[in-house]
């Protein structure tokens, strides 16, 4: 049976509803098909994986080469797919409603856009300017149907200004401004994660998850937040994988970092199952 775009919106927005799920980021259609054969009931795109595979630096990647990117997710697999967006590659919103149209035609479940600008001197734009940026992009998804997710992203411990009010502040007025989601990657401490999930209430919260953390499932969806990304956490630990292997035999002449390489047999029996 085919499972149609608004059938994947559909289930995405119901999985935001109660408990709490893991929304991992593949980089390609190989990881994509493979962590919906693992059982996960949707995804996310990565922005800094998918650079990294195109030998772009994180943030260096045209808006015409991501929505191809997103229509590839797309078609990857039948799982909704949230895209990370990044900053709506716009500056004012007029141009982040005219992203925002282009990546829902992709076929999205969900996008998310950032408060970041990528200025180290400035690195956040104000609340007024990302609030107005947020409601252009609410605006142009309501245009289109509205059932697509917007996901609304204050980067403060991201971009190296991690003051919690300020974030908090932030995204209380996203929220007000028509995200369905909140999320402000960086915050680790159970005392941050409690008071983002207060202050947007009944809103759900994503969490980030992006290195070795005592943290379990359990335990975040405890603290109540609905879900957990794991951003190019997953693209790092592949390349952790081949650089480990890579150089063992650049500067050693070693072929140990093989040891824990997945079986080809294995991988191929996979891959013959998962073809659509």
């Amino acid at each position: 049976m085919t499972v149609t775009i608004q059938d994947r919106r559909a289930a995405f927005r119901a999985l935001h509803q109660q408990g709490c799920f893991v929304l991992p980021n593949p980089w390609d259609v190989g990881s994509a098909r493979m962590l919906q054969g693992l059982g996960f009931r949707a995804l996310a795109t990565t922005s800094s994986g998918y650079a990294w595979s195109q030998a772009h630096a994180d943030g260096q990647v045209s808006r015409a080469m991501v929505l191809e990117h997103l229509r590839t997710m797309v078609a990857a697999t039948d799982l909704p797919v949230n895209a990370d967006f990044e900053s709506g590659y716009a500056i004012d919103p007029e141009g982040v409603a005219e992203s925002v149209r282009m990546a829902v035609a992709t076929g999205v479940a969900g996008l998310s856009i950032e408060d970041s600008t990528g200025d180290p001197e400035h690195p956040l734009r104000s609340i007024d300017a990302s609030v107005a940026r947020l409601r252009a992009a609410r605006a142009a998804i309501d245009e289109a149907g509205g059932d697509t997710l917007l996901v609304g992203r204050a980067e403060n411990f991201i971009v190296g200004k991690p003051d919690l009010e300020d974030t908090l502040a932030r995204l209380r007025a996203y929220a007000d401004a028509g995200a369905d989601c909140l999320y402000a990657p960086g915050i680790r401490t159970r005392e941050q994660i409690a008071a983002v999930v207060v202050a947007v209430a009944p809103k759900p919260v994503n969490l980030l998850i992006g290195s070795a953390s005592a943290l379990t499932v359990g335990d975040v969806a405890a603290m109540g937040v609905r879900r957990i990304s794991v951003g190019g956490a997953l693209a790092r630990a592949a390349w952790g994988g081949f650089l480990r292997a890579a150089r063992g035999i650049a500067e050693r002449g070693s072929f140990d970092g093989f040891a824990d390489a997945a079986s080809g047999t294995d991988l191929n029996a996979f891959f013959k199952r998962a073809r659509p």
